[in-house]
């Protein structure tokens, strides 16, 4: 039985899962805004799930952040009570096993690697579109961390082949302007079609309005959207995944894989009106929002 923990900024979700990977239970908690409480509600939660199947399970924890392997703490994780904290260490003298962490995107990415959209694919490229922007890439069931540790972090380039109108780009908490982030997060969206048209709409409301013929909200969409296959040519171009999975808030715009798709061919290298279909897919995330705390469970594999 292996245990996955997401431990979020505003909850924390954990998910007993059996061998096969099907769920077996599952519990939440309010994330408390504080290091020690924190490590008491994860561990409340892993001691309900073992009892919930009745053996102690192995488990998994994905965060928002990092572990720097020769320390062994949290860093750039935006729940800031963990930064600078040997995590992975105190919870396993909590829970007396093992204990393994990865960053949240990651722990996305290869669930949806493991049994869900991307199951069977050589290369899983998973996307984060949500309030933040974020990635994780997965190779052969393994996730790919890189020598800095933040690999798949493609929220942090800038959007390419940019128009006269969108330069330089807005500002980001990075210090940078232009991210990819800064134009395709939640609250991108949002401004983008209120500094447009002056109205300021939620983006579900940007959404509906388009699909009920609102030619400035349709307008917005379409941005997104272009904006949104230039930044996934830019990536295929490098990285070349077999498959891209969509996953976030802003990934259940309907027919968003597929408009994305649709402009790919405009920007990727050596393509033409002869060149072959792409071979990349891109598709919406299999598991949802419970992505996240499954790939956290899949940190042990089953031969382990």
């Amino acid at each position: 039985m292996r245990i996955g923990i997401d431990l979020g900024g505003t909850k924390i979700e954990a998910v007993a899962l059996s061998s096969a990977g099907e769920e077996i239970a599952r519990r939440r908690v309010t994330t408390p805004r504080d290091y020690a409480a924190s490590l008491d509600a994860i561990a409340g939660l892993v001691r309900e799930l073992d009892r919930a199947a009745d053996e102690a399970g192995t488990v998994g924890v994905g965060i928002p952040g990092t572990v720097v392997p020769h320390t062994g703490l949290v860093k750039n994780a935006n729940s800031v009570w963990l930064n600078g904290r040997p995590l992975e260490r105190d919870l396993e003298q909590r829970l007396d096993r093992p204990v393994r962490l990865m960053n949240d995107a990651n722990c996305f990415a290869l669930s949806e690697a493991m049994d869900g959209a991307g199951a069977g694919a050589h290369v899983v490229f998973g996307v984060i579109l949500g309030t933040g922007v974020g990635g994780g890439i997965v190779v052969d069931g393994r996730c790919l961390l890189g020598a800095n540790l933040i690999a798949g972090e493609w929220g942090h380039n800038p959007l390419p082949w940019l128009g006269p109108s969108e330069w330089p780009g807005p500002p980001c908490y990075c210090g940078k302007r232009g991210c990819i982030e800064a134009w395709l997060s939640g609250p991108a969206f949002e401004r983008d079609h209120a500094e447009r048209t002056g109205h300021a709409l939620s983006g579900r409301e940007i959404v509906e309005a388009a699909a009920g013929g609102d030619r400035d909200a349709a307008a917005t969409l379409g941005r997104y959207h272009d904006r949104l296959g230039r930044a996934l040519a830019s990536l295929i171009n490098v990285l070349d995944p077999d498959i891209v999975v969509l996953g976030g808030g802003m990934s259940n715009i309907a027919g968003l894989p597929e408009a994305a798709s649709a402009l790919l061919l405009r920007h990727l290298f050596a393509a033409g009106a002869d060149s072959d279909p792409v071979a990349t897919r891109v598709v919406r995330a299999a598991h949802g929002d419970a992505s996240g705390v499954r790939g956290a469970a899949w940190l042990w594999p089953a031969s382990e």
